[in-house]
């Protein structure tokens, strides 16, 4: 009887798997990439954020410690955009690796902060077009920190994009923020601890819909259309590269449009407007209540088109990002359920004496 052959020796080198989002592999993950069940760690991050970012406010107020006043600004401007960033890689990107994620976020933040204050101070001058000339130098020099820190990547795909250009544009918004958090507690007078409260509460909630969303956006598109490690300029890019530029201009000028129609309902010819205008303007003071409430209801009405907007791109442009994670509902319910049986009142027994 003749021998069988052999089975050949197990090789000591697994075989070789393509990344995911190489040209080899697979270009996009059939949910996401990232976990089954659907994990809350940035959920975790973001309540203890804020929790310390009020106790430091409280104790800076009854202290009146100026030492502290660093620990308020920086929880306050790094806590919204660190969460939804995590809150991203957690969801798609999980297989992108933590360094990757810290890398686009903190490099492509300040590099971007920098950037872009260097090309706006030497390119820029007070005009009409300010706001989009802004626009397009921000959103620019964001898109080539992304090109410049994932150059090397060999990933694809519009999750992947999503997730890094995210990255990239909440790093930008928390160094941002940090610097308007330090214009609005210093003036003349000391610090103003009130005014420093309420910028970082507005721009805390307005993070998730600002340059985090907008760099997403076009890290979407450009990931989307990538071979390889190279990156192609094609017609989805310029187009997407331009909407996002003028959705940040829109945004940026929200301010400068509650003005005009303010002065617009509130003046009485054309006299009336420049006094309007001029009312309206550095001499807040001299702005009556109507106007004011007119300003803040016009200002909100644009800041919330200009999020809805982007929130509506983001649907139509990657329809994954807008669902909730797999298994969300049916841990909402569970919980539900265990919430109930716990607040259900028991029964009172009866003892006979």
């Amino acid at each position: 009887m003749s021998e069988l052959p052999a089975a050949p020796p197990p090789s000591a080198h697994p075989p070789h798997q393509p990344p995911p989002g190489s040209p080899d592999g697979p270009t996009e993950p059939a949910e996401s990439p990232g976990p089954a069940h659907p994990t809350f760690t940035w959920l975790l991050w973001l309540l203890v954020g804020v929790a310390l970012w009020a106790v430091s406010v409280a104790v800076v107020t009854a202290t009146k410690n100026i030492y502290l006043v660093p620990t308020v600004v920086l929880l306050g401007s790094f806590t919204v955009p660190a969460a939804f960033t995590l809150r991203a890689h957690e969801r798609y990107g999980s297989t992108l690796g933590q360094e990757t994620i810290i890398r686009c976020f903190a490099v492509g933040g300040v590099l971007g902060v920098l950037g872009s204050s260097l090309l706006e101070h030497y390119l820029l001058r007070p005009s009409f077009w300010i706001y989009v000339g802004v626009a397009l130098i921000e959103e620019a020099v964001k898109l080539g920190c992304l090109v410049l820190i994932t150059r090397r990547l060999p990933v694809r795909g519009r999750l992947y994009g999503l997730v890094l250009g995210g990255a990239v544009g909440f790093g930008f918004a928390a160094f941002e923020s940090a610097g308007y958090a330090l214009d609005a507690v210093i003036n003349v007078d000391g610090l103003d601890l009130r005014n420093l409260v309420e910028t970082e509460t507005v721009r805390g909630l307005l993070a998730p819909v600002g340059h985090g969303l907008w760099t997403g956006l076009m890290g979407a598109v450009l990931f989307h259309h990538r071979r390889g490690t190279r990156f192609r300029i094609t017609p989805p890019v310029v187009l997407t590269f331009l909407g996002v530029s003028a959705l940040h201009a829109f945004w940026d000028s929200a301010s400068g449009i509650a003005v005009w129609l303010t002065a617009l309902v509130t003046a009485h010819g054309s006299a009336g407007l420049q006094d309007s205008l001029n009312d309206l303007g550095y001499l807040r003071a001299e702005a009556t209540d109507q106007q004011t409430q007119l300003y803040t209801l016009f200002n909100t009405l644009g800041l919330l088109l200009a999020s809805a907007l982007g929130l509506l791109w983001l649907w139509r442009a990657v329809p994954v990002a807008m669902r909730p994670p797999p298994g969300f509902t049916d841990a909402l319910l569970s919980s539900a359920r265990r919430m109930r049986l716990h607040t259900r009142p028991r029964p009172r027994r009866h003892f006979r004496g």
